[in-house]
Formats: structure tokens, C-alpha cells, sequence
């Protein structure tokens, strides 16, 4: 107690003293339970080092206020008896904008007695207290601060050891081997589409992020063996978390760059004594390139130009009596016209020569959360969440002698899908914890296309359905017991229902945490994980050309689903600097695989703008995939961060035909280096910063051309015999950053130029059977180019 006085004295002098710093800024935020949520009163927060010391307490609502903290990296800690204390490293305070910070404390399983005030580093630990292995958490910075990231926290976790990226011009996240459609996106909790400008139906990626990483709050990446709570996924989770706006002023921000032009505003809303603290945001998006291309400039790529736009809106009400509403709007629609051009001379990356296509996409997502305290050992949250994702696709062939356009394929998608969830977490004691969830995800499938087929001089139906109702039922419960302060098991049941398909599924999970001794932690994970397959694939029609008649064959697939097994050890070697390693083993069984394409397998979909359509799928595929990794991370401190991730992987599948083959993401390795350092100009208050980032990774596996058959067909024809036997040449890529930060009077600037693969490295696409020069042709990824950021927050 002794020691508790001199500290809250010290406290008092340095408020006093604190009054003679001009031109600080406010740093505000909260402290609570790590695993309930409920706020901690009385915490000490301290600004480390600081000298008079700088600091405060959290009131009754566990919230606090700290004031004049010159612009500059601060480092904060919070403490309290009972608690481990946490330290939140390296934020950069400017000043157009207050800080947030939001703490989360784990109750101590023995009391040791008085607290030192001594953070501990825990700056890669995953928020969600059940996830033990294969999951960190990130922060908004570290989707800016990565070179080549560009604001998109997709692009930035392709640098995590297990991660690999399909391609420069999208950002399908690929995770130890699987398709990026076995990821599981999530905002606040819900379930949502793929958030990405230009997504289709059943994949999770694309070029542009609705995802505006000027909202995220700190979020977690999950790799493999996940908590009980989350389902329908095999490869991964995203799982994302949006700051609220600033409860006491209003703040501006205006920014330019690759994800376009954007203005945002944030305030308080009091209404009465009802609400005394809310906030809202709201964020706008537009195209730069599209507006770019209004203004008359020509950007040389043609009729080639991604028009999108975006709307991010979100509601924090918290009330004295009856908890707290949180809505969330994220609001886009995306165009673009393919390879619509004459000019046979021209070809697109991702257009196929002698076609064109147009695509179309939007998604609405409208979610509202209600989080009430049951007393500080227990929370309840409510969710309900409305989403549309729809897209439109015109392909055509090209005539390029007469200049006319020929209909190949035509498709329109809409699907509305209402969601609803309740969760529970309530703390028995310090070593018992318990998390259980039901969800109801309702899905109203339209999905219209057809195909012309030049063999019969037809155009077909591919897929007829209107309205269709499905629904999938989840439901799980999670149980934590710390044994000691250092050794923690989880367990867990998820179980799912899809009544489309009639399939149920009851998945165990396995989580255990024992550090041996000071900075040595090891774990172990297991999960048995399901997902249902692409609505649209169910759906689709077989046509019989001999009476003309169709037949939906893909009624009765099941889910596909996989074991999963993980071993990890982590060393922290200092505050500052760890070393990690996982090796995991994945079993994949169930796999939907056609017997009319006998080399097909659905593992390997989900990379690209579609999911092909295939007919008389049966479940009985296998996969497997097996890997090490390895993550060397010094964090920043210093003025300086670095990052090594390596991977050794191997990813198999087994189709119709009983072979065994190489995945189409089977790169086999990739290795990515990544650094830092940023240091003060001028009057100590301004920053330079220089981020560089090389990737090496094992090229892309395809499928061969057959150039004799191309050419009797008159179009491009695979040799699927030789499917992802051979990758492409290794792939290669080096980034810059060079930005400058400037804090000037009430507000901030930042000039930013990422230089994309400054080599200008020639990493192959694709290759195209060119029907005009009667030759396969190979179009390649992104060239050298610059891109720049300007912000301005006021």
C-alpha cells in the first residue's frame, strides 16, 4: 500500500506540472476485463518514462483521460491489484487527432502481493482470450506502416509466416496450402461476405478493400485450430474489430492515394441523460482513378479503369442503464470494363484475349450490436445484421474484323442474408472461464446465368433460381481452465446445421498454453472445422444434349471438412524481440470432386473473379497439408521494427481420377523480410520514415495450355493431365515507403510514396492462348509502380 501512495502522490505532482506543457494532445481510452469486457475501476495508466511522472486513474466507467502528451511515440502502461499489468508500446501521438487506447487486463490466478509498476509486452497476443496458437492480433499502423500493404489489412497480414498472396492485383489471403475461400471474415463479431470492391459469390478476396483501416481497431488473424466460436471455415479467420469516434470533439480527416479519395468526420452524440458519451464516423470513398479519368487524364489502361465507391458509417451509444448499441454500416459498389477494345494489340491481365467483360459488384452491410454487463463477472451480447452482396458479369467474344461483340456468358447475382446471434461470457473465478454462442444466418439466393455453347450452336442455362431460401445454424460453447498464471487449457464444441443440404456437424476443439519457464511458451491446438460449399455451386444445372433437359446434380453435397493439427513454440527473447515456430498438419476429407472432370477438386477454387461451374460433384476428395514456419520479429522500439517469416509447406489433393496432385496454391515455400526506421527532423516533432519489404515465394501452379488443341478449336484448351504439376518461375518482389509525418499547431500531414517492386521484376500471371497470332502468350503481374498517399487530420 506504501508503495500505491507515493505512486498516486507522484500522480498529483505531475498533473500540476503537466500544465505547463503547451501544444500537447489528449490521449483518451478505457480499461477493462480482458474476457468479459466489464470496465476496471481505479487502474493506474502511466505514460513510461516520463519524467515528472505522467498518469491517472480510470473512473467508474473504466475510462480515462490523459492530457498535454507531446506529439512523439509514448509508450503507456496500465496496472491494478489482481491484474497483469499491460503495456501498449509505441503510439504515435499527433496532432490533428486524440489517441484511443483500449486496454484489456487478464485477471492473475495468484495474487503475488503488490504490483510493481512494470508492463508486460504483449503486443502480438490475440485479443480473443480462447485462441492459443496460430493467432495474433495487429493494429491499424501495421496496415499502413508495411511496405506494399497500402492500407489494406489483407495485404498486410501476407507478410505472417503461413500466408501467401494469389496475385499483385488481388488480395486473396492463401493460409498453409488452402483456398482463399476457406477464410472466415468477421466484423464485430458477425459473419459478413467478402468485404472487397469487385467480390464475387463465394470467394473472399479482390483488388480494393471496402475494409477503410482508418476504422479498424486492433483485430485478430487466426491461421488454424481456432476457437469454438468460430465456424464454417477451414483455412482461417479475420476477425475485425471498428473503433468508435471521439466521444468529446469533432475531428476531420482528408486522404488521397491508391484506395482513393476520402473524407471522414467523427463527434460526440449526448442525448441527454440517456447518452451522455456516444460517437459516430462516417467514412467516404471514391475511385481515384475513376475520378482521375473524369478529369480528362488518360491513365494508359484503356477502358480498363476499376470505378468503386464506398460509404462507412458506425454508431457507438453507450447508455447508463441498459448497455451499450453499436451500429455498423459499410456500404460499396464496384464496376469495370475488361479487354473492350478493338485493338487486338491491347491485352488485359485479367481478361482472356479475344473476350470482354464487364463486372459489376456491391455489397451492404448493416449490423447492430447490444453489449450488456450482467454484473462484472458476466456479458451478453446481441446481434442482429442485415447484407446484400450482388454482382453482374457480361462476357464477350470479339469480332475483331467486322468490330462487333458477340454474348459468351451472361450472369446476374443477388443475395440478401439476415443474421441474428446471441453470445455469453461469464468468468466463475480467476482459472474458470465459460463463452457459449447460437447464431441463425438466413440466405435468399437469386442467381440467373447462361453460357453460349459453340459445340451445339446453343446458348444454355447454367444456373436458374429465384428467391431461394437456406439457412445455416450455429452453435458453440468454450471452456478455459488456467491451471497457474502459465498453464491454460481450452475446450470446446461448435456445432453447425444447413438445412439446404441437410447436414449437421459437431466439431470438437483443443487448445493448451504452458510456458516452462520465463519467455519459453509452448502450445498445442486441434480443431475439426466444416464449411458449406458456394451457394451458387448447389445450384447449378446439367444440360442433357441429347433430350435438352437439365438437372440440378449438386443438391445433396455436404459439407467438406478437415482436421487440423498445430504444435508452436515461442521465445521471447527480450521486450522487444521474439522467436516463433508452428508445424501443422491438416487433414481435408469430404471434398466435393466431379466425375465428368476427373481431375477436378474444389480445393482448388476461390482465386480468382468466379467459382467455375461444375457438374455431378460428389464428396469423396481428399487434400492434405503439412508445414513449418518460422517468424523472427524484433518490434518497433528504437525507431526501428524488423520481420522475417519463413515457410515450407506442402499442399495435396486427390480428385475423381484417385491421383494424387499438387494444389493450385502448392508454391511449396515463401519468405519475407521486412524493416523499418523513422526518425525526428525539424523541431523533434516531426518524422521521416523509411519501410522496405522483399518477398521470395514459389511460383504459381497452373494448368498447360494444349496448343494443338487450341489451335483445331479455334479457342484456348487445357492439358488437364498435367494439372499443377509445374509451378511458374519463383516469385520475387521488393517494396519502398518513404513517408514524412508533420505536426503543426491543431493539425497533422502526412506525405507517403509506396514504390511498388522497384526491380520492376517480370512475375508471371498467366499464360493465354492468342487466337489471332495462333500462339500462347504470357502476361504478367504488376510492374514498378509508384503510388502516394497525402493525409491530412484536423
Amino acid at each position: 500500500m506504501k508503495r500505491n501512495l507515493i505512486l498516486t502522490l507522484a500522480l498529483l505532482l505531475a498533473t500540476f506540472s503537466g500544465f505547463a506543457q503547451k501544444n500537447g494532445q489528449t490521449v483518451r481510452g478505457v480499461v477493462v476485463d480482458a474476457f468479459t469486457g466489464s470496465p476496471i475501476v481505479g487502474a493506474t495508466i502511466v505514460v513510461v518514462e516520463s519524467n515528472p511522472i505522467i498518469g491517472t486513474n480510470t473512473d467508474n466507467n473504466g475510462e480515462f483521460v490523459l492530457t498535454n502528451i507531446q506529439p512523439g511515440r509514448r509508450t503507456f502502461t496500465a496496472t491494478i491489484v489482481g491484474y497483469k499489468a499491460q503495456t501498449i508500446p509505441n503510439i504515435m501521438v499527433i496532432t490533428g487527432k486524440e489517441s484511443a487506447l483500449n486496454f484489456k487486463l487478464e485477471e492473475k490466478v495468484t495474487n503475488l502481493g503488490e504490483i510493481v509498476v512494470k508492463g508486460t509486452h504483449t503486443k502480438e497476443k490475440p485479443l480473443n482470450e480462447m485462441a492459443m496458437i496460430s493467432a495474433r492480433s495487429f493494429s491499424i499502423e501495421e496496415t499502413e506502416r508495411f511496405a506494399g500493404s497500402l492500407g489494406d489489412p489483407a495485404r498486410m497480414v501476407s507478410n505472417f509466416a503461413g500466408v501467401v498472396s494469389g496475385n499483385d492485383n488481388r488480395n486473396d489471403i492463401i493460409i498453409r496450402g488452402n483456398s482463399p475461400m476457406g477464410l472466415l471474415w468477421r466484423i464485430e463479431g458477425v459473419d459478413v461476405p467478402n468485404p472487397n470492391h469487385f467480390g464475387a459469390q463465394g470467394t473472399t478476396g479482390g483488388p480494393i478493400s471496402m475494409l477503410n483501416n482508418n476504422l479498424l481497431a486492433n483485430s485478430d488473424f487466426i491461421t488454424g485450430a481456432f476457437p469454438a466460436e468460430y465456424g464454417n471455415a477451414l483455412s482461417g479467420v479475420f476477425d475485425l474489430n471498428l473503433r468508435s469516434g471521439n466521444k468529446q470533439k469533432y475531428e476531420f480527416t482528408g486522404q488521397v492515394g491508391f484506395n482513393g479519395f476520402e473524407a471522414a468526420v467523427e463527434g460526440p452524440i449526448k442525448l441527454g441523460k440517456l447518452i451522455r458519451n456516444g460517437s459516430f464516423i462516417a467514412d467516404y470513398r471514391y475511385s481515384t482513378l475513376d475520378l482521375a479519368s473524369k478529369m480528362g487524364m488518360d491513365l494508359g489502361t484503356g477502358t480498363a479503369i476499376p470505378e468503386y465507391k464506398d460509404l462507412s458509417v458506425i454508431v457507438d451509444l453507450p447508455t447508463s442503464k441498459i448497455g451499450r448499441f453499436k451500429f455498423v454500416g459499410i456500404f460499396g459498389n464496384s464496376f469495370i470494363k475488361l479487354g473492350r477494345t478493338f485493338n487486338k494489340e491491347e491485352v488485359s491481365t485479367h481478361n482472356q484475349i479475344g473476350y470482354a467483360t464487364d463486372f459489376g459488384a456491391g455489397l451492404n452491410v448493416g449490423l447492430l450490436t447490444h453489449t450488456l454487463m450482467l454484473g462484472e463477472t458476466s456479458k451478453l451480447k446481441t446481434s442482429i445484421s442485415y447484407q446484400n452482396s450482388n454482382s453482374t458479369t457480361k462476357n464477350d467474344t470479339i469480332d475483331y474484323v467486322n468490330k462487333t461483340y458477340f454474348l459468351n456468358y451472361g450472369g446476374k447475382l443477388d443475395e440478401n442474408k439476415l443474421t441474428a446471434s446471441i453470445q455469453l461470457k461469464h468468468r466463475f473465478n480467476a482459472k474458470n472461464y465459460i463463452t457459449s454462442g447460437f447464431s441463425t444466418n438466413r440466405f435468399i439466393t437469386s442467381f440467373n446465368d447462361s453460357v453460349y455453347m459453340k459445340s451445339i450452336d446453343k446458348r444454355i442455362i447454367l444456373t436458374e433460381v429465384n428467391d431461394k431460401p437456406s439457412t445455416l445454424y450455429k452453435t458453440y460453447v468454450s471452456y478455459q481452465h488456467k491451471f497457474t498464471d502459465v498453464l491454460t487449457l481450452n475446450g470446446g464444441l461448435h456445432f453447425q446445421y444447413y438445412d439446404l443440404s441437410k447436414e449437421s456437424a459437431l466439431e470438437p476443439r483443443l487448445g493448451f498454453q504452458w510456458q516452462a519457464v520465463e519467455k519459453h511458451i509452448f502450445s498445442l491446438g486441434y480443431g475439426l472445422n466444416s464449411q458449406i460449399q458456394p451457394r451458387t455451386t448447389y445450384y447449378y444445372k446439367q444440360y442433357n444434349k441429347s433430350n435438352g433437359t437439365y438437372a440440378e446434380n449438386n443438391k445433396s453435397l455436404k459439407f467438406t471438412r478437415s482436421n487440423h493439427y498445430v504444435a508452436g513454440y515461442d521465445w521471447h527473447v527480450s521486450k522487444d524481440f521474439r522467436i516463433k515456430s508452428e508445424a501443422y498438419y491438416q487433414q481435408i476429407y469430404n471434398v466435393p470432386i466431379s466425375r465428368v472432370e476427373k481431375e477436378f477438386s474444389m480445393l482448388n477454387s476461390g482465386s480468382n473473379y468466379y467459382i467455375a461451374d461444375v457438374d455431378s460433384m460428389e464428396n469423396k476428395g481428399k487434400g492434405y497439408n503439412y508445414g513449418l514456419e518460422l517468424t523472427l520479429e524484433k518490434f518497433l522500439s528504437n525507431g526501428y521494427y524488423a520481420l522475417m517469416t519463413i515457410s515450407l509447406y506442402d499442399s495435396k489433393y486427390r480428385a475423381y481420377d484417385q491421383l494424387w496432385r499438387n494444389t493450385a496454391f502448392n508454391s511449396n515455400f515463401a519468405m519475407n523480410l521486412l524493416a523499418g526506421y523513422e526518425f525526428k527532423v525539424g523541431k523533434k516533432k516531426n518524422y521521416m520514415t523509411f519501410d522496405a519489404r522483399t518477398v521470395l515465394a514459389g511460383g504459381l501452379r497452373y494448368v498447360p495450355i494444349d496448343l494443338a488443341a487450341s489451335k483445331v478449336a479455334g479457342e484456348q484448351k487445357y492439358d488437364y493431365s498435367k494439372a499443377y504439376v509445374n509451378r511458374y518461375k519463383d516469385y520475387f518482389r521488393f517494396d519502398l515507403r518513404i513517408g514524412y509525418k508533420q505536426n503543426k499547431g491543431k493539425f497533422s500531414q502526412e506525405w507517403g510514396v509506396d514504390l511498388q517492386n522497384v526491380t520492376n521484376y517480370k512475375n508471371i500471371y498467366s499464360e493465354q492462348y492468342n487466337t489471332q497470332l495462333l500462339e500462347i502468350t504470357t502476361t504478367y503481374q504488376q510492374g514498378f509502380m509508384p503510388m502516394f498517399l497525402y493525409r491530412i487530420n484536423f
